[in-house]
């Protein structure tokens, strides 16, 4: 059997902008993106061009890792928490705080980045879109 496990972020309305500011943040390569419109469509229910602009999937890819952004569908509660965070390894300590100044652009910061003594630089920090990352760095072999 074989198994993969991707982030998935639900945003409520802003997938456009979060694909966005991850492609500037992360340097994330967008893969796929579908709206909602671009699914099937139930004649006896039509949706507003509002909702059919809602991102029902995309795809983006951060060095190896393959993550997904979407909007939560309509009328579904989003709740935001901290139980999962996204761990970013960084190489070096200045590629580390890019990561970290880029992520807290209109978020906030859990944790300075700062050296620990697993990491030349660890910091964590929820984005804009309330999704928490952890910036760690290798240390030098």
């Amino acid at each position: 059997m074989t198994l993969q496990v991707n982030p998935f972020i639900l945003v409520d309305g802003t997938a456009s902008e979060a694909i966005a500011f991850y492609q500037e943040a992360l340097g994330a390569t967008l893969l796929f993106k579908q709206t909602v419109g671009e699914g099937p469509q139930n004649p006896e229910s039509p949706m507003t061009e509002l909702e059919k602009a809602r991102i029902a999937h995309s795809v983006l890819l951060v060095g190896e890792t393959k993550f997904f952004v979407a909007d939560q569908e309509i009328g579904q509660p989003l709740s935001h928490g901290n139980g999962i965070t996204i761990c970013i390894t960084a190489d070096t300590a200045e590629e580390a705080q890019q990561l970290y100044d880029s992520l807290k652009a209109g978020g906030t910061v859990d944790i300075e980045l700062a050296p620990a003594y697993f990491s030349p630089a660890f910091g964590m920090v929820t984005d804009k879109y309330g999704v928490c990352f952890q910036i760690f760095t290798k240390r030098a072999h």
